[in-house]
């Protein structure tokens, strides 16, 4: 028997109908399979209900992969593709695998020689570079910072040490509710002339993409609030 293959199915990146940010040939394969691995199975479902699967989702199957999943788990669902079972992989919202721990279960498929095939979708981290206005030929994701205040005001200090070295776009996530904290320490550690993007609500209504010097944002501060945001900078 074959091995299936495992499909890598972008989501949105917030509450937009499926069609407005997914391909329409993307959304046609997801509702052919019956197996997927997901982050959290109440998005998901609501997803492809969206996606043109409604009224058969109980007939699907869903299995998790998030932070809490033990790795015996996950190895347990490259099972289900050696038995020769197609199985789609979604993140909570955008790429999966890309700052996503969907990338545990990509890295198996291909330790056991299970084909892998990605589709084209929305990236808040692509999204946000394109519209930034900074350095799109060399950029690095640097992704979470310390939680703890005085560890990452000193990494920001090393990050934006390494992008005026470099020139190069350094990419920064953050839980939402610490969006503000976040956006307040780059502000008191970078120097005035450092650019710095907020990119909050992206494909959203309320999107809000702007890029500043550190000068420009003391005279003219905004308040980001709990929405999902990438940072951007460059010194």
């Amino acid at each position: 028997m074959s091995n299936g293959k495992l499909y890598l199915i972008p989501s949105p990146l917030g509450d937009n109908n499926p069609n407005e940010v997914i391909p329409q040939p993307v959304l046609d394969l997801a509702c052919t399979l019956g197996i997927f691995v997901v982050e959290e199975i109440r998005t998901a479902r609501r997803y492809l209900s969206k996606a043109g699967l409604k009224g058969k989702i109980e007939t699907l199957q869903f299995y998790e992969l998030n932070e809490h999943t033990q790795q015996s788990q996950i190895e347990s669902y490259v099972s289900i593709l050696k038995a020769g079972n197609d199985v789609g992989l979604i993140s909570e919202a955008g790429l999966p695998a890309v700052a996503d721990p969907g990338a545990q279960l990509v890295s198996l498929a291909h330790n056991n020689g299970i084909e892998v095939i990605p589709f084209v979708g929305p990236s808040s981290l692509m999204l946000a570079l394109m519209a930034s206005g900074l350095n799109g030929q060399c950029f690095a994701f640097t992704g979470y910072l310390p939680v703890k205040g005085d560890e990452r005001k000193a990494k920001i200090k090393l990050i934006e040490k390494v992008s005026s070295q470099l020139k190069q776009s350094q990419i920064i996530i953050e839980t939402p509710y610490r969006n503000d904290q976040l956006f307040a320490d780059l502000l008191s550690v970078c120097s005035m002339n450092t650019k710095i993007c907020v990119a909050a609500d992206i494909t959203l209504p309320t999107q809000t993409i702007i890029t500043k010097s550190v000068a420009g944002w003391k005279k003219a501060p905004i308040k980001i609030g709990k929405r999902p945001c990438v940072f951007i900078m460059l010194g």
